[in-house]
């Protein structure tokens, strides 16, 4: 693994990057290309396999396809578990421990998302005052 200095050159000579074509000031998203076919077919089957459990690839699985298509959810899943792998191999005293599925609420930033809500219903006309419940 010395070939690929960080995990980002491993997933890009995968073809797991995002492609950006840019044309003036237009930017438009294309295809990853091939990369290597076995590689990413087997990667994209643990990706599958990942998404339907209750770990934090599940969730992370689950978060996008809320707003993205699901074979662009399992090409993230895949570049994760790429990038998991690489730093695996690449150090022999790390150990993968699962983040769980709820990492993502336990790490949220509550005033944040309470702004955000208090100002999305301010512009639908509503007066919004906050109370702490008992």
């Amino acid at each position: 693994m010395s070939v690929f200095p960080a995990p980002g050159h491993l997933a890009s000579w995968a073809k797991l990057t995002p492609r950006t074509i840019q044309s003036g000031a237009k930017a438009t998203h294309g295809p990853t290309g091939r990369g290597n076919r076995r590689l990413k077919g087997h990667l994209a089957q643990a990706a599958v396999g990942a998404g339907k459990t209750k770990t934090f690839l599940g969730a992370r699985y689950k978060r996008i396809i809320k707003h993205a298509p699901k074979k662009k959810a399992v090409v993230a899943l895949s570049r994760n578990i790429l990038e998991i792998a690489w730093v695996l191999v690449n150090d022999p005293d790390a150990r993968y421990s699962d983040l769980g599925p709820d990492w993502h609420e336990r790490h949220l930033d509550q005033a944040r998302k309470t702004r955000r809500h208090v100002r999305e219903l301010e512009r639908l006309g509503y007066a919004v005052t906050l109370a702490t419940a008992a």
